[in-house]
């Protein structure tokens, strides 16, 4: 599958993808995005000292507001109604940018680079000092010049294990229109994503000797969990212990340069307050139990030839470890994907086939403003787009949205709930035109991710529109802790691929 993706510094990150050959349908799209958006992109050179090369800087002009003709993705008229979409984050405020003192000098190459024992290096849980190898390097990265990086955004995303952390970070690449390698530790031009069980302090044999599950904080190293982000965050290479899901066992350590973007998930990402102070923005996918049963029997007879009373017996003994220690972390999570059985009419035994999809947005201090349902921010918004003129053509059981307001702990939060599934997604722009704050780049962008994401889990129901919906606001936040842009090509209203 064809990438893409640039920073408003103007280096690329991958190709654009090629045209196979010259469709008038195709620039007629384009042409009718352009009258329809009325934006104005422009471009202006810069100077970069610190990388000595010739740069350049989008800057993209105030978009006027005012009523607009909406089109389905097919070209026709989809409805007389029009509605005045929102501007863009980027258009209607500054962002928010904050930066990291650069405090060492800069290593010229990695060979010259130096190290230092990380704290908690010498962590024993039981097996020896596992992390022993564990470092830092005394000097910053000289990949923070060479990629023009400001400083790594830093994304924690926390889950059990079997809710679907593969299938949102795939959704995550997508929106950036980055890739990532498929290395231990996935690393792309933009996006370097960790996986917290390389910080398991037992491995598979030491968690069955003494009866320590992997939730446990016995089981994981948070000091040097915390010491290697904040380093990450400040520029400098680490070298990460590796645990080995194959295997079970921990391997020998990797060397990890900081990035653009870091994103580290698993189970414990915002448990302990030293990881949390390197993070930037949170995430918690909250699955509930039926719906995690019915996910991690699927996925693990089929992918692992596990039994189905062997899968059973081990999430019920992992459910005491999980209430105490994972699921804690939704009172420190920014954002919450929250799965279960959906509320339609349906038998109780059908329940758990149909999902109902929350997106759970928090009041924040970043200024990543919540999606929302149609014009009134705070409304409340119950909708079904399966009825009316022009609606979609849903199957069993339908589909319902609704948004309203709710308390979580002392923070309030916008939500929007997605309940059953969908019919052609090729339909899904009667739902994204009527969502107001979603960061895409031009109307129809949201309902393009979905089709190219066509075979992925979740993109006939809620849960995969709700996690594009979430990289959006990654997507958004990144820019605005940057000050940079993410630029994605304006494919146009039609869906045929060009």
């Amino acid at each position: 599958m064809s990438t893409y993706g640039m920073l408003e510094t103007g280096a690329p990150v991958a190709a654009a993808p090629k045209r196979r050959s010259t469709n008038w349908i195709a620039i007629s799209s384009v042409v009718a995005n352009v009258a329809l958006i009325g934006a104005l992109i422009c471009y202006m050179p810069a100077t970069n000292a610190d990388v000595g090369a010739a740069v350049t800087s989008r800057i993209q002009a105030p978009r006027v507001r005012m009523a607009q003709q909406q089109f389905s993705m097919a070209g026709r008229r989809a409805s007389s109604t029009s509605f005045n979409r929102k501007t863009s984050a980027s258009a209607q405020s500054k962002a928010t940018v904050a930066t990291v003192a650069l405090d060492a000098p800069v290593a010229t190459s990695e060979d010259t680079m130096t190290w230092s024992p990380a704290n908690g290096h010498d962590v024993d849980a039981g097996m020896g000092q596992v992390h022993k190898d564990a470092a830092i390097s005394n000097e910053v990265s000289p990949v923070m010049a060479q990629k023009n990086i400001q400083r790594p955004v830093i994304f924690g995303v926390a889950a059990d294990s079997g809710c679907g952390k593969s299938t949102f970070l795939r959704r995550v690449n997508a929106i950036f229109g980055t890739t990532t390698s498929k290395a231990h530790t996935p690393t792309g031009e933009l996006i370097t994503t960790i996986c917290l069980d390389d910080f398991h302090t037992l491995d598979r044999t030491g968690r069955k000797d003494t009866g320590i599950s992997a939730l446990d904080i016995r089981a994981n190293n948070f000091k040097l969990m915390a010491d290697q982000l904040k380093a990450l965050k400040q520029g400098r290479a680490i070298k990460k212990p590796i645990y080995n899901h194959d295997t079970g066992a921990i391997d020998p350590v990797e060397t990890i340069h900081p990035n653009h973007i870091i994103i580290v998930e698993g189970l414990h990402p915002m448990l302990d307050k030293d990881v949390i102070e390197s993070l930037d923005f949170t995430f918690y996918i909250d699955v509930s139990d039926p719906v995690k049963k019915e996910w991690k029997i699927q996925r693990d007879m089929i992918e692992r030839g596990h039994k189905k009373e062997d899968i059973i017996a081990s999430i019920e003994s992992r459910r005491p470890d999980f209430e105490k220690f994972v699921e804690p972390q939704k009172a420190n999570a920014d954002v919450i994907i929250s799965i279960e059985p959906t509320k339609l009419d349906v038998a109780p035994e059908e329940a758990v086939k149909y999902l109902n999809t929350r997106l759970i947005q928090k009041e924040n201090i970043h200024g990543v403003r919540p999606v929302y349902l149609f014009e009134e921010n705070g409304a409340n918004v119950d909708w079904d787009p399966c009825a009316g003129p022009n609606a979609m053509a849903c199957p069993y059981p339908g589909t319902r949205v609704r948004y309203y307001q709710e308390m979580h702990g002392d923070r309030q939060a916008s939500v929007v709930e997605i309940d059953g599934v969908f019919g052609e997604i090729e339909e899904l722009f009667l739902i994204e035109e009527r969502l107001s704050n979603t960061n895409t780049k031009y109307f129809g962008e949201l309902t393009k991710q979905m089709i190219k994401n066509k075979a992925a889990p979740g993109s006939g129901d809620g849960s995969g529109l709700v996690q594009a919906l979430v990289a959006l606001k990654m997507r958004e936040s990144y820019e605005r802790f940057t000050g940079r842009t993410i630029q994605v090509p304006k494919w146009g209203l039609f869906l045929d691929e060009y």
